[in-house]
């Protein structure tokens, strides 16, 4: 219980008291906004971006960065696309697509250990790559038609008050529950925080560095992937342009949830409730019904200014990183 009360959860205890609160404003302001088919909605119109940013979590937490995670969702719908025209099943193509992330991922986080380069230089070279890759498996925006894909959209739990969980809000809980488990009840996940906390800190308690850093990346770009998958089959369709700039709104989710830019500090199920924020202030815009889309980048770029502002006080106030 004691544990539960670690100053280190501060941030992800402030998240969740955001979320709640930006969650009853709506419901003070609009009929019908605190229901669970609302709640659905939100979990399954983000979901691909929450799956994106619990990889994200991983690097952030390691110390790094990964900016290739928009042009990996856009590359893996333009494959799976493209592949689906050829007969493949999607269910086989998602698995092709899953581990050509996890190489790509485990490849950048090689180059950025043993040549040891910056990895916003890299990943950003990884983002160039993989969109310029988009463009040549296709230029246009491809149907996926496979009924595969139909069953897919089909599976559905209830939620008490007509809500319902879709295919993709599903996934995304699952990848979620594998990634926390990975996080906090594994070794690798005790290396992440111990990477990310100090780094020669972490080399003198006997943390393989390079195999750590490579599997982190890795493991961003398997949930890179997983998110094109959700991404594609939520939209039936390839497109090269599809993800653009999701790498901000997934960083964005980290950093909502807790999640301090330095790393060695944060939880991947503040995560889950940065992403639900990001998407609560999308929907709050959309019930208003007299605010452009505009708006939504405006607040969202206030919330995270706020957060960032909000961590450099815990750090600075409550020592959270001791």
């Amino acid at each position: 219980m004691t544990a539960l009360f670690n100053k280190k959860y501060l941030p992800f205890y402030a998240t969740v008291l955001v979320f709640l609160a930006i969650f009853l404003i709506g419901g003070g302001m609009y009929k019908n906004f605190l229901s669970s088919r609302v709640f659905g909605n939100i979990l399954a119109d983000n979901s691909f971006i929450i799956i994106a940013a619990i990889g994200a979590t991983f690097v952030i937490l390691s110390g790094g960065i990964d900016l290739s995670i928009g042009s990996m969702i856009g590359f893996v719908g333009v494959c799976m696309a493209v592949l689906d025209s050829l007969g493949w099943n999607p269910l086989a193509t998602s698995l092709v697509m899953l581990a050509f992330g996890f190489g790509f991922g485990a490849f950048q986080g090689w180059v950025i250990e043993e040549l040891d380069i910056q990895p916003f230089i890299i990943t950003l070279a990884g983002l160039f790559l993989l969109r310029g890759m988009c463009f040549m498996v296709t230029i246009n925006s491809v149907p996926i038609t496979h009924e595969w894909a139909d069953l897919y959209s089909d599976i559905k739990v209830g939620l008490p008050g007509k809500g319902i969980l879709r295919s993709s809000a599903l996934v995304m809980l699952a990848s979620l529950a594998v990634a926390i488990f990975i996080a906090h009840f594994t070794r690798f996940g005790a290396n992440v925080y111990a990477l990310g906390g100090d780094k020669e800190s972490a080399r003198l308690m006997g943390v393989n560095i390079k195999r750590t850093t490579v599997l982190v990346y890795a493991t961003g770009g398997i949930y890179s992937a997983l998110a094109g998958v959700v991404y594609a089959l939520y939209t039936k369709s390839g497109y090269p342009l599809a993800g653009s700039t999701l790498e901000l709104a997934a960083i964005a989710s980290v950093v909502l949830g807790g999640t301090l830019l330095s790393g060695g500090v944060g939880t991947v199920a503040g995560t889950l409730f940065g992403g639900m924020i990001l998407g609560l202030i999308s929907t709050l815009i959309i019930f208003n019904g007299s605010l452009n889309s505009a708006w939504i980048l405006i607040v969202s770029g206030i919330m995270l200014f706020a957060f960032i502002v909000m961590h450099r006080f815990l750090v600075g106030f409550f020592g959270i990183r001791e």
